[in-house]
C-alpha cells in the first residue's frame, strides 16, 4: 500500500483492491486525462498518462474513457491506442473506440442548420470560437475578452437553437455544447457497468458532465468511488459531489498510479 493512498483509502477504493478483476476504473479526458487549454485541438494527455493507463488497465477489469470529445479524437489526443482493453465511449457515449475499431451511429439532423446559424449568433463576440465535433458542436468562450459573460449572453439564444432542432444544450467551463438528447456520461456509465458485470467502480471527472457519471456511481449500488479533478474554474461545487478530490489531471495520475502500485505490492 502506498502511503499517499493509505490517506484517501476509502470503502470503495478498499473494494478495487481486494477484488481488482471486478473492478471498472472510468475516467473524462479533458481537465482530467489532459490539462484545459485555450485551444482544444491543443490538448494532450498529461505525459505520464499512456503509461500509468497502461499499466493500471493490466490490473483491474475494465478501462473505460468516457468524453465528450469524438472518440477518435481522445484515442490520438491521448495516445490511447497504446493503452490494451481500453474502451473510449466518445460524444458522451454515442460513439465507441475498442481494440482499434470505431462504431458511430449516424449524425443528428439538426447539426446542419446549427452549423449555418451559430456564426449569426456569435458575431460580435470577439474570441468565441465555434468547435465541429461531427456530431456535436460547442461554442468556447474561454478566449473572449470577458468569458462568463460572454457565455451568459449565448445561453438563451443557444437555448433557442437547440429547442429548434431538437438537440441538448451540454454547459461546460466557458463552453456550451449543442448535442444529441438522451445521452449523459451518467447513462453511458451505468450501462457500461452492466455490461462488465462490475463489482466496484471509480470516475474521475472535472466538468458538469461528469456530475451524471458521479450520480451514476452513487445509484450502481456498487462500491464505488469519485474523483474531482480540481481547477480554479469550477472548485466546490463539483468537489463536494465528489468523495476525493485531487490537483487536476497530475493528481489524477498520481492516483491512479498509486492504485496500481497498490495493487502490484511492494
Amino acid at each position: 500500500m502506498t502511503k499517499g493512498l493509505e490517506k484517501i483509502l476509502t470503502d470503495g477504493l478498499k473494494a478495487i483492491l481486494a477484488d481488482p478483476a471486478g473492478a471498472v476504473i472510468g475516467v473524462d479526458f479533458d481537465g482530467t486525462l489532459a490539462p484545459i487549454v485555450p485551444d482544444p485541438e491543443s490538448a494532450r494527455i498529461h505525459p505520464a498518462g499512456p503509461g500509468v493507463l497502461a499499466r493500471l488497465g493490466d490490473l483491474v477489469g475494465s478501462l473505460v474513457v468516457i468524453t465528450g470529445r469524438p472518440a477518435a479524437t481522445a484515442v490520438e489526443y491521448g495516445s490511447l491506442d497504446r493503452v490494451p482493453g481500453l474502451v473510449v465511449l466518445g460524444h458522451y457515449g454515442l460513439e465507441r473506440w475498442e481494440a482499434g475499431r470505431l462504431t458511430t451511429p449516424p449524425v443528428h439532423p439538426g447539426l446542419a442548420y446549427v452549423r449555418a446559424e451559430l456564426p449569426r449568433l456569435i458575431a460580435g463576440l470577439d474570441g468565441v470560437r465555434i468547435e465541429d465535433k461531427d456530431r456535436s458542436v460547442a461554442v468556447h468562450t474561454r478566449q473572449a475578452p470577458e468569458p462568463q459573460a460572454a457565455l451568459d449572453a449565448l445561453r438563451a439564444p443557444i437555448g433557442v437553437l437547440a429547442a429548434e432542432t431538437g438537440l441538448a444544450v451540454e454547459p461546460g467551463k466557458f463552453v456550451l455544447e449543442l448535442r444529441p438528447p438522451g445521452v449523459d456520461k451518467g447513462g453511458t456509465l451505468t450501462a457500461f457497468l452492466r455490461e462488465r458485470s462490475a463489482r466496484s467502480v471509480l470516475f474521475a471527472g472535472d466538468d458538469l458532465g461528469d456530475v451524471a457519471a458521479f450520480a451514476a456511481v452513487r445509484a450502481s449500488g456498487l462500491p464505488g468511488v469519485t474523483v474531482f479533478s480540481g481547477s480554479a474554474e469550477v472548485g466546490a461545487e463539483l468537489g463536494a459531489e465528489a468523495d476525493i478530490v485531487v490537483d487536476g489531471p497530475a493528481g489524477v495520475i498520481e492516483l491512479l498510479d498509486s492504485i496500481a502500485d497498490a495493487l502490484t505490492g511492494p
